[in-house]
This record gives C-alpha cells, structure tokens and sequence, in this order.
C-alpha cells in the first residue's frame, strides 16, 4: 500500500480508511489478528480485511456495516493525529497551484508538523520529485518519518529535525518551491532563496 500507487486488495501493514458516514471515519493500521471495534461492531482484520478489495462493503459483528477505503492525502487530512494546526484541502489546493507544482518538483517546506500539506505535495510531485521537510520539533519529526515509512512514500520526502530560521533546509539551489508555515517566517527568507533554484517560487 501506498499513498501515491493505488492497490485492489487490502494486505497485511496497510493503512486504511474506516468509513461510517461522512461525518464518521477514521484510519486504522491492518494487522493480522487484530480487531477493530466500531459502533456497529467488531471488525477482524484477518477475516473482515485482509485480502478484501478496497471499497469493499464490511458487515461487521453486530450486524452493521462499513465501507474501507484506500487512503489519499484528501482523507488523510480529514482523518490525521493532529500534532499541530493543519491545513486542509482547501487551502492546500491553493498553495499547490501557487506554487506550481507538478511531477517531478523539488519542495522545501517548514514545518512538517501532522503532514497534512507533505502528503499532498508528495502526491502532486512523485514518481521523481522529492520533499525536503524542515520540523523543529524532534518528536513531531520522527513521527512524521515513521507515518511517510508506513505509508509507502518515504523514498520521496527527507525530513530533517532542526531550526529552518537558524540552519536552513540543508540543501542549496535545487529547489523548484518553498513553502513556510512557522511562526516567523521573515527569519527564514535568506535560507528559502539558498535553496531555491534561480527561477524557484516559494510562499
């Protein structure tokens, strides 16, 4: 499974979409042996998941049912651990186009904080870009290696642990983009345009 190479069938380490209602989902990780429990019941990976046809309709203990759901960028964001305030499609779609992202794009972004915008520009820029992630705080940067790990993009997104402000993104005139969510985003300019290329944008 991956966020950005879409599968039929849901396997073992996945992680999927639990859909109740539009108002109601939630993502689980797919475990041989594990149970899921829901309003309508309990769900059985081994049984009710794996090996099952993503959109598949799941009845589940009590005689109700779900739908699960391949994961995107779009659900992930309606769904996430919030480490921090996110951004949400809206405004995501906005800053792609301003942007001008397309395949192939090297991003530099501070900071990651709950990777709802990494998620996206990972989509928009694979198979050959790459992200270059700058995350201040330690915990919400080796969180956010493990979820890019387990969601199957992580050979496109580096995420490094430091203060972009003080120690910039760590690389030098490749980048296409830069976008900068901190708290003082003047302190970083110096570095955004040492690691943009001359024709680079950034936000």
């Amino acid at each position: 499974m991956s966020f950005i190479e879409y599968g039929d069938t849901i396997k073992d380490g996945d992680t999927a979409i639990v859909f109740l209602g539009h108002e109601s989902m939630f993502p689980v990780k797919v475990q041989h042996g594990t149970v899921t429990q829901t309003k309508y019941g309990v769900i059985r990976h081994s049984t009710d998941l794996i090996g099952k046809k993503y959109g598949s309709k799941v009845t589940c203990s009590k005689g109700g049912w779900v739908f699960i759901l391949h994961p995107t960028p779009e659900l992930w964001t309606m769904n996430l651990p919030h480490r921090t305030q996110i951004l949400y499609s809206t405004d995501i779609s906005i800053i792609t186009m301003m942007l001008e992202l397309k395949p192939g794009s090297i991003v530099c972004e501070s900071g990651t904080g709950s990777g709802s915008l990494s998620h996206a520009i990972i989509r928009t820029v694979s198979p050959t870009g790459h992200l270059y992630t700058v995350e201040f705080h330690q915990q919400r940067a080796e969180k956010a290696r493990e979820e890019f790990r387990e969601h199957g993009v992580e050979h496109l997104v580096t995420v490094t642990n430091q203060d972009v402000c003080q120690n910039g993104f760590g690389v030098s005139n490749i980048a296409d983009a830069v976008f900068l969510d901190i708290p003082s985003p003047w302190e970083a300019i110096g570095h955004a345009k040492s690691a943009l290329k001359a024709e680079g944008n950034y936000i």
